[in-house]
């Protein structure tokens, strides 16, 4: 997937989340087949559209997921405490960031269904208001993909265990948008055929 018209904008970086040890599914997540690649070069790709620099995230399958990535990320990370659950990973990624950034995007691995489309509308969202967190809908409440301003990042990095931005980005009130594929993950066996199934039949 390529990159969209925004550009390579530093002050607005994702995170690619893909630190967790994927044990519903019995492998690697990250390295189940999507295409020409892998789910996670699929979300490098997704990540991309934001128009920012890309960060993986990794964890309990590095460097494995790393040597068998075919999609070259600005840089990845280690989560030492991806054990911990999803707030070390995404800890890990916002300590890493650099002064000049307004906010975060944070892409999961494993919602391959988004399209482009919606991934484009979150990043001008972000862009028209950087002081303001947006999110997909998900039946009502804000989830992943989402954007989290600076002013909110002492917020996460207080998180604890297995807990990733939603209850923040709702207390301040996330702008929500609807996005087509944002509640179809892939955490079971089941879920991946039914969803690879789903991306056989679009377009190409």
């Amino acid at each position: 997937m390529g990159e969209n018209h925004i550009g390579n904008d530093k002050a607005f970086p994702a995170l690619v989340l893909a630190a967790g040890a994927s044990r519903r599914m019995g492998c690697a997540k990250a390295l189940l087949p999507v295409g020409s690649g892998t789910l996670l070069d699929h979300a490098i790709g997704q990540a991309r559209q934001l128009g920012g620099p890309v960060t993986v995230v990794a964890g309990a399958w590095y460097p494995l997921v790393r040597y068998r990535c075919r999609s070259h990320p600005s840089a990845w990370l280690v989560a030492r405490e991806w054990s911990e659950g999803m707030s070390a990973s995404l800890k890990t990624g916002v300590a890493n960031l650099g002064p000049g950034v307004k906010g975060v995007f944070v892409v999961l691995l494993d919602q391959p269904l988004i399209p482009p489309e919606a991934m484009l509308a979150l990043a001008e969202m972000a862009r028209m208001n950087p002081s303001q967190p947006a999110a997909a809908d998900l039946q009502g409440k804000p989830g992943a993909p989402a954007y989290i301003p600076r002013r909110l990042w002492p917020e996460i990095m207080a998180l604890e265990g297995d807990r990733g931005a939603a209850a923040v980005l709702a207390r301040h009130g996330a702008t929500r948008l609807v996005m087509a594929g944002a509640e179809s993950d892939v955490d079971a066996p089941e879920d991946w055929r039914r969803i690879n199934g789903e991306l056989a039949e679009q377009p190409r």
